[in-house]
């Protein structure tokens, strides 16, 4: 599926209008229901396709972070052969008590996935998170920027941020 068809899809099938308080804690009159794309096949699979292009090749691993990074990381990980982590939003309290499941961390060169970044705030939690468990992490790829102050706050934390769309990108289609 070529780029400008695919941002058309996710546009029809995710995009939905209405009053949307945001994670950032903004409210929009416009949403990406990220769920719809991530839960139909053959669009997750287009996205995963082309962000393949957009992962460097001297990595370690993807991390997906809890929960709408983690499907994208699947595929993700399906097509570049790039082992998956699953980042949680905070360790769990049982168990192996970790906040990254998959694998390890400590000294692997990260690429975190993400699907919509408004504030890049999930990201910055996550990611101070993981290089306090020693991991190494310059580069955060995702399906959607929304254009607000997620490219910028998070090179102000030493991250460069790869979208393979843009908010006006997907509303020109």
């Amino acid at each position: 599926m070529e780029r400008s068809e695919l941002a058309r899809e996710i546009y029809r099938v995710s995009n939905i209008s209405g009053q949307f308080l945001l994670r950032s804690g903004k409210y929009s009159d416009e949403y990406f229901d990220k769920y719809l794309f991530e839960s139909n096949p053959r669009i997750l699979n287009e996205i995963a396709e082309h962000l393949s292009q957009l992962v460097p090749n001297d990595i370690d691993a993807l991390a997906g972070l809890e929960m709408g990074g983690i499907p994208v990381a699947t595929a993700l990980s399906l097509i570049t052969k790039k082992p998956c982590l699953f980042v949680r939003k905070k360790a769990k309290e049982y168990g192996t008590c970790k906040l990254a499941e998959g694998g390890e961390v400590e000294s692997k060169r990260i690429v975190i996935i993400e699907d919509v970044i408004t504030s890049g705030g999930a990201v910055l939690t996550a990611v101070k998170a993981l290089r306090t468990l020693g991991a190494k992490i310059e580069k955060v790829l995702c399906v959607i920027d929304r254009e607000d102050t997620g490219k910028e706050n998070l090179n102000q934390a030493g991250l460069q941020l790869v979208s393979l769309y843009t908010k006006s990108e997907l509303s020109v289609g």
